[in-house]
């Protein structure tokens, strides 16, 4: 490398540098200069790379390249040669790019590989290409360096939309007669001088000047390519994992984050086990995400939540060994786990998640989009996994629910969440066990007035109403029937107004009042066929029992079920029906979270709390 000044002192993880960009590539043929394995391929099409050549050939700046010093024994990532380098027997790398993959995979393809480059047109079609430097217009000085670059077919002729031959480049002397300079020979002195000799000459007649606009061409283009410097930003090798995965998030000019299971495929493939088959499985089999989403509530888990169940019971576990330890499933505790603990816990943690599964069945959550939090599944996952056949006891599934409904009506896991998990793992273990009450019940709140703004699916505490109302023995209005995981798919259950939409504006209501979890329930969308017209419940009902034969007595009672009071809703009477449901739902929502909820009226007042969207799907809009 070229002598530079570090940016700060001794102490600091970087050194800033200038590197001649011919060292670099030639760093990257002998594969000392590689690429971490969790690096995305490369995918530059041909207008970038000519822009990029462009940009060298006047010495403009490509921005700076971030490299990373390997030998660290925490920071080791499989490696992987840039695109266009020979694998084979490849040893191992001294650096890797941290940044600028794209632009110096596009030099190195385009200048250094002596090959046809694969890339892509501006429609994202395959194309292969060799990269020239049109004399003339690059010593032109009103040209267009941009448009000096060329890009030429793989046989080096150019061809008319028919076939035809418009311009053949296909050897050395057409070539040279044609001022069309290969790029490829900038670093290459021995071709370069070669074709030095060729193109001066080619015109007998005109040695003279063609040995000037050489000359000229040397100076003025060559050259800048053969001194370009290079800003090198080199992070040093005792860079913790953490902190070299921070940095390249920030540098990525891809702008998608970079996952810690991409990471941890990268770290785990140095010992040869592949996390990917893990995960998805391979050759027809079945991994652990396949497993995973056959239940249905689970469809939304994320590599990403398996992996911090597995961090929780890993440093649980470690710290019942070593008590000056933490539990923790934080970004950085994740990528510190070694392939030793992954393989000890990670199918503790997907059975954990089944059991989830079940435990989620049992409160009448079948499917991910009404989950209230799928954060909460990390927790949970941990908890079963650590309890065994203890948590299939009653008085532990009611603590268990206790403490998730806590979490659920508290709103607990909407925000950085990875403290409580910690928290919760080791709190409600030793709470089932005879211990205190965990921190997640203990600050659990549920503010009446908040019920005037459970609108949409948002919210997780909405969520939780309709669980709660399935749970509780909600009975399909049309059919009578309870609602399990059968009759929840088969019938289509969403959550529909009881005062339907149209009515309630027709007559004035609020909206606050009318559009909240107050006046909505689950029901069947067969069911909602009856209802969702601007129909007063009187009329609906009554064509209910009428079409299906239900007497008044069984229709009050599967209204009871809803915790719908029969008599105002009969009389169309919204009012005295919102006050009446009202305090029924409070009193569930008490009952599931074993904290005291006050009654106060003028604490309902919703004035003070920011209204939730109003969720467009709960009715049919062709019929209201």
């Amino acid at each position: 490398m070229t002598s530079g000044t570090p940016a700060t002192t001794s102490t600091t993880t970087f050194d800033s540098t200038r590197e001649y960009l011919s060292e670099i590539l030639r760093g990257i043929r002998s594969r000392k200069i590689q690429l971490p394995d969790f690096q995305r391929g490369w995918v530059w099409d041909n207008e970038h790379i000519r822009s990029l050549l462009a940009s060298v050939s006047v010495s403009y700046p490509i921005g700076a390249v971030m490299l990373l010093e390997t030998g660290n024994p925490d920071v080791r990532f499989k490696p992987r040669v840039v695109e266009g380098v020979d694998p084979k027997n490849a040893p191992e790398p001294e650096q890797f790019i941290l940044d600028g993959q794209q632009r110096l995979t596009s030099l190195y393809l385009s200048l250094f590989s002596g090959e046809v480059v694969n890339t892509l047109d501006t429609r994202g079609k395959p194309m292969r290409r060799w990269y020239y430097l049109d004399i003339a217009e690059s010593l032109d000085a009103n040209g267009d360096r941009e448009e000096a670059i060329i890009a030429l077919p793989e046989d080096r002729i150019v061809r008319n939309f028919r076939g035809e031959v418009e311009k053949d480049y296909s050897s050395i002397e057409k070539e040279c007669a044609g001022e069309l300079f290969p790029l490829p020979l900038v670093f290459d002195t021995v071709g370069l001088t070669t074709w030095q000799l060729k193109y001066i000459s080619v015109d007998q007649a005109h040695i003279v000047e063609r040995l000037n606009r050489w000359n000229d061409l040397m100076q003025n283009v060559i050259q800048r390519f053969q001194q370009y410097l290079v800003p090198l930003i080199v992070l040093k090798k005792q860079t913790p994992k953490e902190a070299v995965c921070q940095v390249f998030e920030k540098v990525n000019t891809g702008g998608v984050s970079l996952t810690v299971f991409e990471l941890l495929t990268a770290t785990f493939a140095v010992d040869n086990y592949n996390l990917r088959e893990d995960w998805f499985g391979l050759d027809g089999h079945s991994g652990r995400q396949q497993r995973l989403r056959k239940h249905k509530v689970l469809e939304s888990l994320e590599n990403t939540d398996v992996l911090q169940a597995i961090t929780l019971l890993t440093t649980y576990h470690k710290k019942k060994k070593f008590p000056d330890g933490a539990v923790s499933c934080k970004r950085k505790d994740i990528l510190r786990l070694a392939l030793s603990d992954y393989q000890a816990w990670a199918e503790a943690a997907t059975i954990g998640l089944e059991k989830a599964a079940k435990f989620l069945f049992l409160q009448r959550i079948f499917a991910s989009r009404d989950l209230p939090y799928r954060t909460q599944l990390v927790p949970l996952a941990a908890i079963l996994a650590v309890l065994g056949d203890q948590a299939d006891s009653d008085g532990v599934r009611t603590k268990l629910a206790r403490w998730y409904w806590c979490g659920v009506f508290g709103e607990l896991y909407g925000g950085a969440i990875e403290t409580r998990f910690a928290k919760d793992l080791p709190e409600v273990v030793e709470w089932i066990n005879g211990g205190p009450e965990p921190t997640t019940v203990q600050d659990a709140n549920f503010v009446p007035s908040r019920l005037y703004t459970l609108r949409s699916r948002n919210s997780a505490a909405y969520k939780g109403v309709s669980a709660i109302l399935m749970r509780e023995g909600g009975l399909d209005f049309r059919t009578g029937d309870p609602i399990d995981t059968q009759i929840f798919f088969e019938e289509q259950i969403d959550i529909h107004h009881i005062f339907p939409k149209s009515y309630c504006m027709k007559k004035g209501l609020e909206n606050r009042e009318w559009d909240s979890i107050v006046n909505k329930t689950p029901l069947s969308s067969k069911t909602n066929r009856y209802i969702v017209r601007a129909d007063a419940p009187s009329i609906y009902l009554d064509r209910i029992q009428t079409n299906e034969g239900i007497t008044v007595k069984r229709m009050d009672e599967i209204l009871a079920s809803h915790l719908i009071d029969s008599i105002p809703t009969r009389k169309d009477a919204f009012h005295s029906f919102f006050d009446a449901r009202k305090k029924a739902l409070l009193d569930r929502i008490q009952k599931a979270t074993g904290k005291p909820i006050a009654h106060d009226t003028a604490a309902l007042v919703a004035d003070s709390m920011g209204d939730e969207p109003s969720d467009n799907n709960d009715d049919d809009p062709v019929t209201q």
